[in-house]
């Protein structure tokens, strides 16, 4: 597994990671199974959120890595409107008593919202002072958000912005990574396979996934993957519903693509102009 330096927090953490948005709808124990495989498999950045089912997620992901907490770097996100000076340090409480541990490695804000991010921030460095997160970030920020994230804290501090990427949706690639390139912040992509909207393997971007699959022994979504992850300090986070998909997930970060395989990939997936406005779900 392909390890890349976490932002500031200094971590070798493993480009390929873990998702848990709507973990919780399917089967309790094939979720649990999924998670434990990949943790198996070196995807021990696990992701996740107090939004995730009302907690369901959370709940869920403690009892994946019941004694295994030292293998997993955890992160988990606070909602906007509870990310007030003291609301955010309540919701993070709660989040530690939902996974079943006493700190995480990174707490993200989901989003903007009505709270002025210096209350936030504030919140977040007495959770870290307090040894209850060992780092913070941000989620869903664009250039502006993160302009403005940087003036509030100050070099450094964001460990990472969160945000939409698959290979029909490329608009952080115009501004926003590059952003977080040149300010020393990791990139984590979410929804990587999109939202059900994986090519299909009879479209011509799906055809020549299948057609670089072949020549490594791989499968179209392990391709998918290895392409968005290709620059230094970018992860991804997808969601395995069973530990057969946690297992596809995990061959990915093994997996080197050539100059040319990933110039083929970008020409039939190609992203776009850059859009007035971030895209997330």
């Amino acid at each position: 597994m392909k390890h890349e330096i976490f932002g500031p927090t200094g971590r070798r953490v493993p480009v390929i990671g873990q998702g848990s948005w709507f973990i919780e709808s399917g089967d309790r124990r094939q979720a649990v199974a999924a998670l434990q495989r990949g943790i198996e498999r070196g995807m021990t950045h696990i992701d996740t959120a107090e939004m995730y089912g009302d907690g369901a997620a959370e709940q869920l992901v403690g009892e994946a890595i019941a004694g295994r907490r030292d293998a997993v770097f955890l992160v988990s996100k606070v909602l906007p409107h509870h990310a007030s000076r003291q609301g955010a340090v309540a919701a993070c409480e709660r989040s530690l008593r939902a996974l079943g541990t006493d700190h995480l490695d990174v707490y993200l804000l989901h989003w903007r919202g009505p709270h002025p991010l210096a209350e936030t921030f504030a919140a977040f460095e007495r959770l870290r002072q307090d040894g209850k997160i060992g780092a913070w970030g941000v989620s869903n920020f664009d250039v502006d958000d993160l302009d403005e994230a940087l003036a509030v804290a100050g070099p450094g501090r964001i460990a990472c912005n969160q945000v939409l990427c698959h290979l029909g949706e490329r608009a952080i690639e115009h501004a926003v990574t590059p952003w977080c390139r040149r300010h020393g912040v990791a990139v984590v992509a979410y929804s990587p396979f999109g939202h059900g909207e994986f090519p299909r393997a009879t479209s011509p971007g799906g055809r020549v996934l299948a057609d670089i699959a072949v020549a490594h022994h791989a499968t179209p979504r392990q391709v998918a993957l290895t392409f968005l992850v290709r620059q230094p300090g970018v992860f991804t986070i997808p969601k395995a519903a069973s530990a057969v998909h946690a297992e596809d997930n995990a061959g990915a970060g093994a997996l080197v693509l050539s100059e040319d395989e990933t110039a083929r990939i970008d020409a039939a997936f190609p992203r776009g102009p850059q859009p007035d406005c971030l895209p997330m779900i």
